[in-house]
């Protein structure tokens, strides 16, 4: 079997405001809206429409669920919907850093995601027959994912 092989696609940086619902009988639950928003990469840039949300279970395991769904604008004017789902966990210390808003390097726990896009323009239609995976990493407002095209 041959070697998985990605190409870079863009990187995109999020604002979000993260609501802590609580204990449920899953976990603890969070919903974030997303503010503003950017990306930029060798094949496309713009910005992140207002709208998009995400949902986060942590999980019995210490593990966070996370999904996706956000509506990007291409600076040619282009609508791309863009979802995901992920997952984010790692040691007990550092995650309770990143909780508190601190800045810790990424490389210290473990953030991914596997994002698919939905357009009907013409120019980027390639991307409705692409898989493709990303790496994230927070701080107290926003978060930062590099996102690659599986070849």
């Amino acid at each position: 079997m041959s070697e998985i092989k990605t190409e870079f696609l863009f990187r995109i940086a999020l604002e979000v405001e993260v609501l802590n619902l609580g204990d449920t009988p899953y976990g603890s639950r969070r919903v974030g809206r997303f503010g503003t928003g950017s990306f930029e990469g060798p094949k496309l840039k713009g910005t992140v429409l207002p709208g998009g949300a995400c949902w986060m279970l942590l999980r019995r395991d210490d593990v966070l669920e996370i999904e996706v769904r956000i509506t990007l604008q291409t600076d040619d004017k282009q609508q791309i919907y863009m979802s995901w789902k992920g997952f984010r966990h790692g040691p007990k210390e550092v995650i309770d850093r990143l909780n508190r808003g601190e800045i810790v390097d990424p490389e210290t726990y473990y953030f991914r995601t596997t994002p698919y896009f939905e357009t009907s323009s013409e120019k980027y239609g390639w991307m409705n027959r692409i898989c493709s995976v990303a790496t994230g990493s927070r701080n107290a407002s926003g978060r930062t994912f590099e996102v690659f095209q599986v070849l």
